[in-house]
């Protein structure tokens, strides 16, 4: 029965590895902006957290492209997508990462900081690299790399991501976001974290 055990085990433990290593070798970075349209998302005033998701997306899109990525925006102007058709657009792509760009929100108007999502084995690196990179080119509040049960995340079978880059709710944070320098530092840490996975 040991044995039995022991080989089960090492099955599993090879066929995590093999997915991992069949998903690292994507060439699709499929960029999902959050919210948008009707749903405005986090918001203070006129600052929403939709037009800053775009934003940053755009940017992440741009850095990518350079770097040699094939990318894929989920969309492309300030209207509503659901999350069903979000998971959809990534399953077209069999050599794809799913990476969703946000901007938190809380009651608690002290609270800051980035952190980044993900739900399985697979996309945890993906994460971990993502969080770091971003804190490599702003200084933040590290919230981590954290195990999470969102829709987009969990119903993608690819390493995909959730990434939150600061909360609209906190008044020194919104004032950074609200800065073009902010935001694209922000996308040029995303995607050095992809970078880091596509060599990890």
């Amino acid at each position: 029965m040991k044995t039995l055990l022991k080989a089960a085990a090492m099955l599993v433990a090879l066929a995590s590895f093999s997915g991992l290593a069949q998903a690292k070798s994507f060439r699709t970075v499929v960029i999902d902006p959050g919210h948008g349209g009707h749903d405005k998302g986090g918001q203070w005033g006129l600052v929403y957290e939709k037009h800053l998701a775009l934003d940053t997306s755009a940017r992440l899109e741009n850095e990518l492209k350079r770097r040699g990525y094939r990318t894929v925006m989920t969309r492309r102007s300030d209207y509503f997508i659901s999350l069903p058709e979000r998971v959809r657009i990534t399953q077209r792509y069999s050599n794809a990462i799913f990476v969703s760009v946000h901007y938190n929100y809380t009651w608690k108007q002290d609270v800051s900081g980035l952190e980044t999502f993900y739900h399985n084995g697979q996309s945890q690196p993906l994460a971990q690299f993502i969080q770091e990179g971003m804190l490599r080119k702003v200084r933040a509040v590290n919230r981590g790399a954290k195990f999470a049960r969102f829709y987009v995340i969990r119903n993608n079978t690819c390493p995909a991501v959730l990434v939150e880059c600061g909360f609209v709710s906190n008044a020194s944070e919104r004032a950074r976001m609200k800065s073009a320098w902010f935001r694209q530092s922000l996308a040029v840490g995303i995607a050095d974290g992809i970078d880091r996975f596509r060599r990890f």
